[in-house]
């Protein structure tokens, strides 16, 4: 006897392909979320803080000032070269909800801040313009951040204004050191031809930059907006060095990104050895732009730091 296998195909209604097409999006949507942990819904971006210029000699440096004018305890922030005041939104918000009071300015000739004539462009240091600017706000001792090309400046007055400081945290930098020995490191270390591809391929992680295309076209946003055209970048007070580092006394912090390309955390550890005493932490997946990929674990850290220094 011989046994047949019949096979019926019933027509698939359009009803049909609908509920099938929702199925598999309901499932595609669960698997996504649960792999990516659904982080395009809790993305969030820095929303500019409102603020004003301070008139200091021959420069008008813009700066946002939130928080009470009478808390104790001051932070200031200093941006990178990619960057403004406003890539500091998120952390000024925070401090300030934590009874800080946050500053943070726009070097002259990035963003708003105004040089007064081309003879200014490019004058004196941040850290100059720094001491300015908390002589015309009339601080006393508070905390200085600077990440990336903040980090030179922050380096470089911690090491000439050391007294006016509370604590130090640097971010993401390569501290600009002139060391003959430290050059070669960073030579040996760096991807050659690195600075001249688009600044978001060579900042921004690789991991922020697959799972946020908008957070990477907004960086991109700030970071066309920095340095303005024709502005010359500023000279060190002094130049930075391993011994100069070695001077500086004051409760450190140094914040790395594990996906960094600029300031790898292999770098920052070597210098870093210099600053006695100084608290590490370490951000796996983050690039060069430390505050802006990974807002909530750099806030973290840099509150628990301060936090300790202010009990």
């Amino acid at each position: 006897m011989k046994h047949f296998t019949i096979i019926t195909q019933y027509p698939v209604s359009k009803m049909q392909k609908l509920i099938r097409l929702w199925l598999a999006t309901v499932f595609l949507f669960g698997f996504t979320c649960l792999f990516a942990e659904c982080i395009w819904a809790q993305e969030s971006y820095p929303i500019a803080l409102e603020g004003q210029f301070a008139n200091l000699s021959k420069v008008k440096l813009w700066y946002t000032d939130i928080g009470e004018k009478s808390a104790k305890e001051v932070v200031v922030m200093l941006h990178p070269n990619t960057g403004t005041s406003a890539v500091w939104a998120d952390q000024s918000r925070a401090l300030a909800k934590a009874g800080y009071r946050a500053i943070a300015f726009d070097r002259r000739g990035w963003g708003q801040s105004v040089y007064a004539t081309e003879a200014d462009n490019g004058a004196q240091s941040i850290a100059e313009d720094l001491e300015s600017l908390v002589m015309y706000l009339k601080l006393d001792r508070f905390h200085l951040i600077g990440i990336a090309g903040g980090g030179f400046a922050a380096i470089d007055y911690a090491a000439w204004q050391q007294k006016r400081l509370k604590s130090l945290i640097i971010g993401g930098s390569t501290g600009q050191l002139s060391d003959p020995a430290m050059k070669e490191i960073v030579q040996r270390l760096e991807i050659p031809g690195i600075r001249k591809i688009p600044a978001h391929y060579r900042e921004v992680g690789p991991s922020y930059r697959a799972r946020s295309p908008e957070g990477t076209l907004k960086w991109l946003e700030v970071e066309e907006h920095s340095m303005q055209k024709n502005a010359k970048s500023q000279n060190l007070y002094t130049l930075n060095t391993l011994d100069k580092i070695s001077t500086i006394k004051v409760p450190s912090l140094l914040i790395a990104g594990g996906a960094d390309l600029l300031a790898p955390p292999s770098l920052m550890r070597i210098w870093g050895q210099r600053l006695k005493g100084h608290q590490w932490f370490l951000i796996p997946e983050a690039g060069h732009a430390l505050t802006w990929e990974e807002p909530e674990l750099f806030t973290k850290a840099m509150l628990d730091f301060l936090n300790q220094q202010t009990k």
